[in-house]
């Protein structure tokens, strides 16, 4: 039984095989959205920072 997906766009059912050449989107169409969306920032991935900006003016910097 073939792996299927759904696309992340419309939801159709979507075989994860070497013939499906726009996996894991259903056309070419649905991967151009996602595109767009990343492209317009809809789409983020999120970032923690690791500066606490309470301690910005505790660190040192070395003036040469």
């Amino acid at each position: 039984m073939p792996l299927t997906v759904k696309c992340p766009i419309c939801s159709t059912s979507v075989e994860w095989n070497t013939t499906s050449l726009f996996k894991p989107f259903c056309s070419e169409r649905c991967k151009l959205i996602d595109l767009g969306d990343w492209a317009s920032e809809k789409h983020s991935i999120p970032v923690k920072d690791n500066i606490d900006p309470d301690m910005i003016d505790d660190i040192g910097y070395d003036e040469e």
